[in-house]
């Protein structure tokens, strides 16, 4: 196992449920790239910095609250899978959760993929 791999993708979800946008893009590359799980079947992708930033300020902004829940991470060379709970609550207080899986990719000590799929 790569030691480096496993504490970036802690601190960009730590970043990710602390909504710091500035933090999180700077453990992205440049030419990033981000496939959402929304819409089904295949969500959308967003690439490089400025696509992923702006997804993710509107995913904040549409979002009272917001937390993905570490449940296993494990990661060799330059991948990391992490099985997750999402959790949220919507702006009329209505608290939902669903769990998922993400693969990340890690190039030069950056994440420069991170694609996202849902259960259900």
């Amino acid at each position: 196992m790569d030691t480096h791999l496993l504490p970036l993708v802690i601190r960009f979800n730590e970043a990710l449920n602390a909504r710091d946008v500035d933090a999180m893009m700077s453990l992205l590359t440049h030419d990033c790239v981000f496939e959402n799980t929304y819409p089904a079947p295949a969500g959308t992708r967003y690439t490089g910095q400025a696509a992923v930033r702006e997804f993710w300020a509107d995913f904040f902004h549409n979002s009272a609250e917001a937390r993905i829940e570490i449940e296993e991470i494990f990661g060799q060379n330059e991948r990391v899978v992490m099985r997750w709970m999402y959790r949220w609550t919507d702006h009329a207080g209505h608290s939902s959760y669903i769990r998922g899986v993400d693969l990340y990719r890690v190039r030069d000590g950056l994440i420069a993929e991170k694609l996202s799929y849902v259960k259900g």
